[in-house]
This record gives structure tokens, C-alpha cells and sequence, in this order.
């Protein structure tokens, strides 16, 4: 019996876990009767623990506080599904159950799988009694009673699926839905057949290459027997957003309440993964922005997946976009590279900015293009000549934004045919939106460079960012964590207090005799200090028209631009 797990073992329990689910996963596919589409949740919660079986391989932990961490952010990022998001918080929580511990035994165990349940829980605005929910918080309080019994990790683990199975086969009857299909909840089979194949581990058992039988209950869902009633929303929309510093998320929870069901929201410090039911999945999206950075969605029609699996056909799905983008590689050239799009009108412009606040202002002012990038993060020669190719224009002009990437821009002049490449040599994002400011379609192409040149010379950049190694320069004793301000590039000035630098920023020739100044603030200033940031310089510069914008911005706090 073992009684005690440590971060390697912990690990090697989730790969099992990974292996058992995946090898049942079919079984559990067929038991998925509601939501029907939520994209098979056998294969959504597999594909889950997956992403962290992948990266407990990667590299061994001892500690099983580590261990977990790493678990929870892998199967975070990797969630998909209703199910797979509750999996991850799961997890999340059981993550926190182990932190800072370098082993764990019973009655640490199992007080970690109850602050999963919690964790689970608190995401979910509308918890249902028949799911995965019900099957994880009864297997947990038992696992609680178990370790008073006996403290042992394993005999706990045996208790909490005991009773896991007891309840699992009690959510047909609590389930309206599950009831009229005849089978139980299949997120609830999932969790415990990773719960079963970490068991095994400890048991020494091989890990399983095949599918396991099915329950003894219906193995499969009488979608025939769901009516156009069990739908309520018609979307199943799935996205992650990686979270604005500060910006709680709460409110964005009501709203979702408000326009779907079937909310689930996990998150961990840097992103959140929301699983909705809607009819407008596209306010969804558009809401979602407003607490971050979209990094990945997806969203499929229940409606017309119920139809074609209760015909016995197969439904479409999100992973059947995999064939559509086979088919658009074949449409490649011979030599790999897509081919450019053929000009649609005269003028063109590709920017580089980092910060998606950064490029939502260049889209607005009609940029094709944005490469992410910027300071610590420069695009090669190839990422701008694969945007040129993009850009469905005769000439196109190249913001690079930022000194070391006027280079690798230039390189691209004369080398795209039938194309003509400006470079204008744009050394920050603000000189950039300056210069896209002036350009003017019915313009020649001579007049266009000469504008964009004279905007860009017009504009005072002053930007705040952090000293990352002490240093003695120009004068400046910097120690490292020290907050410097940079004006035209140059060093102005540094100081151990953010607000200090601002107010000495405003009170610069620069901004007093500016007419113009607008603020970008970056991915570590909270709304409430960029405000604070913004009322300063309204105080410090009276005569001029200040604007306020969230850039997203990496590294620098603060960008200023002046003209």
C-alpha cells in the first residue's frame, strides 16, 4: 500500500491517468448526450489531461508542489469542452491543495481533491446536480472520511472512486437529460477513469494500450430520443483570453450568464478559458476583449450536430478544420511559400507593434498587416516579407516601429515581384501611427514616403520601462528593478517610484509644448493606474489635448507620444 507520493510519482499517476482516458475515451464519447456537441467529451477531456501528461514527461519533478503547478497551467491551456475545463479546474485546485509541499500523504490528498471540487465549483455559475461535479464532490468527501481511517494516498484514492462509481451511477436518474438517453454523466466517467489509471500507477499496473468495455449501463447516447427542447442555446463557444493585469473578470461572468448557459470559466494567473452556450457567440468574443488578449476560440452549432448524430451520421466539428487547412498547404506554391495576394489597389501598409490594444489601433487606420513584435521580440526579414506577400497591394509601405527592426525591413526592398516595398523608418509605435495618420491614397508614391517621413520626425516619443541588471550610465547610478524613463531613445531619468518619473515626464519641454499627447499604457498597468496616469498629466500639461489607450504592451509601462 503506498501511503506517501512525492513529484515524480505524482507525474508519472497523471501520465497513467492520461493513457486510461484516452484508451476509453470512444466509450465515454458515446455516453455524451448533453450538451451534444460540446465536442465528444471523451476526446475533449483525453486531449486535456493530455497537455499535461506531455509536459510531465518533459521534465521530472520532485516536488509534488511543483509537480501539480505545472499540471494545473498545462491542462489549463490545453482544456477543451465543458468537461476539459472543469477537469482543468479540478486540477487547479488540487494544484493548490499540494502547493509549496514536497510530498503528500492521505490526509493532504484528500484535501487537495476537495479544494478541487471547490475550485470547480465557484467557476461554474449554474452547478447541476447528475455531472461531473456531483461524482468529484462525493468521491472527495469520502476521500476526506477515508484519510481519517486509514492515511495512506492509495487507500484514499480507492475510497474516493468507490464512492465515485456509487454516485456516477446515481446521475441518470438526477439528470433529466441523462434519464431520456439512458445512460449516465460521461465528464463524470472521464474523472474517474483518471482517477482509476492514477490508482493503477500506484498499483503498479501496466498502463493501458486498448479500449476498455464500456458500462454496463447503455453504452451509447439515444440521440434519436433528444428533441429540439434539450438545446436551448445554439452555440457551443469555447476561447481564452490572457488577462489584463488588475481587470477582475466577475462582471464578464455576469454578462455570459446573461446570454448563454452551461458557463464554465477557468483561469490561473496569466489567462481564462471560458466555455459558454449561446445564441450570440459573437458579443462573446467582442465582451471577452475588454478583460484581455483573444488568443483562441472556437465555436460549433449544437443544433445541427444533434441533427446529423441522432441520423446516425457523424457531426461536423472544429477538428474538422484540420482538412481545411491541409487543403489550403496544398494550395501553396512548389517552393512552400503561400503565394503573395495579388494587388487589390495601390497602397498597402504592414506595422510591427506588440500589444494588441498596439495593433487594434493600426487596424482601425486600415494597416493589412500586424506583426507581433517589438522590443525583445523582433520579426526576421521572413515574417515581414511573408506580410508584404499578404498585403493585396501594387506598393506597400513598411512600419518597422522600433530601431532594430529598420533593418531586417529594408532587406525586403526590391525582393517581392510586382511589388514595390517603402520602408519608412519608423522607430516607435507612436512615430508609426503618425505616419499611417498622413497617408493619403490619391497621392504618388514620392509624396506618400516624403508625408509619412515628416510625421514620423514630428512625433516625441517618451516611453517608462524597468532596469532588468544595475548599471552606471550617462551619469545614472540604475539599480536593477528600477523604473527608467526613455525619451527620443535617450535615458531621462530613473527613480524607485513610477509616479514621480510621469510627473517629471509631463513637466519635459517636449510634452509642455506639445499640442497633442497621447498615452498608451501597457500589459502590467491596471485601468485605475493608468488613470491616475492620465489625470497627472491633464494637471502637469493644461494646454494640451491628452488621450488614454490601453496599447497591451510588453515591457514598457508606458508609451508618450507628443506632437
Amino acid at each position: 500500500m503506498v501511503d506517501i507520493i512525492d513529484g515524480a510519482l505524482f507525474q508519472r499517476m497523471i501520465v497513467h491517468g492520461s493513457a486510461s482516458i484516452s484508451a476509453q475515451k470512444q466509450a465515454i464519447n458515446d455516453l455524451n448526450v448533453f450538451p451534444v456537441p460540446d465536442g465528444d467529451t471523451g476526446t475533449n477531456m483525453s486531449l486535456t489531461i493530455g497537455t499535461a501528461a506531455a509536459e510531465a514527461k518533459k521534465k521530472p519533478a520532485q516536488s509534488i508542489g511543483k509537480a501539480a503547478s505545472v499540471n494545473a497551467s498545462a491542462l489549463l491551456r490545453g482544456a477543451r469542452g465543458n468537461s476539459g475545463v472543469i477537469l482543468s479546474l479540478l486540477f487547479r485546485g488540487i494544484s493548490k491543495g499540494f502547493k509549496e509541499k514536497d510530498e503528500a500523504d492521505g490526509v493532504v490528498f484528500a484535501a487537495a481533491l476537495n479544494e478541487g471540487v471547490s475550485a470547480a465549483y465557484k467557476a461554474v455559475m449554474k452547478p447541476a446536480e447528475g455531472t461531473i461535479l456531483t461524482v468529484s464532490r462525493l468521491a472527495a468527501a469520502r476521500a476526506a472520511e477515508a484519510a481519517q481511517e486509514r492515511n495512506s494516498v492509495e487507500a484514499v484514492l480507492e475510497a474516493a472512486i468507490a464512492e465515485g462509481q456509487t454516485a456516477l451511477a446515481d446521475t441518470v436518474n438526477q439528470n433529466p437529460v441523462l434519464k431520456k438517453a439512458g445512460v449516465v454523466d460521461a465528464g463524470g466517467k472521464g474523472f474517474l477513469t483518471i482517477l482509476q489509471g492514477m490508482l493503477d500507477e500506484l498499483r503498479g499496473l501496466p498502463i493501458p494500450a486498448e479500449e476498455d468495455e464500456g458500462l454496463p449501463v447503455k453504452e451509447s447516447a439515444d440521440f434519436a430520443a433528444l428533441g429540439e427542447e434539450d438545446i436551448t442555446f445554439t452555440f457551443d463557444t469555447v476561447f481564452i483570453v490572457r488577462k489584463r493585469p488588475g481587470k477582475s473578470i466577475d462582471p464578464f461572468r455576469a454578462y455570459l450568464n446573461g446570454i448563454g448557459d452551461s458557463l464554465v470559466i477557468g483561469e490561473d494567473d496569466e489567462s481564462f478559458k471560458v466555455h459558454v452556450h449561446t445564441d450570440t457567440p459573437g458579443q462573446a468574443l467582442s465582451e471577452a476583449q475588454k478583460y484581455g488578449t483573444l488568443e483562441l476560440a472556437k465555436i460549433e452549432n449544437m443544433r445541427t450536430q444533434a441533427e446529423e448524430l441522432a441520423a446516425g451520421r457523424q457531426a461536423q466539428s472544429t477538428d474538422d478544420l484540420d482538412q481545411v487547412e491541409a487543403e489550403l498547404e496544398a494550395q501553396k506554391d512548389g517552393a512552400g511559400d503561400q503565394k503573395p495576394a495579388a494587388p487589390e489597389k495601390k497602397y498597402g501598409v504592414v506595422a510591427v507593434c506588440a500589444g494588441e490594444g498596439m495593433a487594434s489601433v493600426f487596424r482601425d487606420l486600415g494597416v493589412d498587416a500586424v506583426i507581433s513584435g517589438g522590443q525583445t521580440m523582433n520579426p526576421s526579414t521572413e515574417d515581414i516579407l511573408r506580410a508584404i506577400d499578404r498585403t493585396p497591394a501594387e506598393v506597400v509601405f513598411v512600419l518597422p516601429n522600433n530601431k532594430n527592426i529598420i533593418m531586417a525591413a529594408q532587406q525586403c526592398v526590391g525582393f517581392v515581384p510586382d511589388k514595390q516595398v517603402v520602408v519608412v523608418p519608423t522607430r516607435t509605435v507612436p512615430q508609426g501611427i503618425s505616419a499611417m495618420l498622413v497617408l493619403d491614397p490619391e497621392a504618388d508614391t514620392d509624396a506618400n514616403s516624403a508625408a509619412m517621413e515628416e510625421a514620423r520626425k514630428n512625433v516625441r516619443t517618451s516611453e517608462i520601462t524597468y532596469a532588468a541588471r544595475d548599471s552606471d550610465f550617462d551619469g545614472f547610478d540604475i539599480h536593477e528593478g528600477d523604473y527608467m524613463a526613455l525619451a527620443e531613445g535617450q535615458l531621462f531619468g530613473t527613480d524607485r517610484a513610477i509616479t514621480s518619473l510621469l510627473e517629471r515626464l509631463a513637466q519635459a519641454p517636449s510634452q509642455q509644448d506639445a499640442s497633442f499627447i497621447t498615452i498608451f499604457y501597457g500589459e502590467d498597468v491596471t485601468e485605475d493606474q493608468a488613470g491616475e496616469a492620465l489625470a497627472l498629466f491633464q494637471k502637469v500639461c493644461p494646454n494640451a489635448e491628452i488621450t488614454l489607450l490601453s496599447g497591451g504592451q510588453p515591457v514598457y509601462y508606458y508609451m508618450i507620444s507628443a506632437e
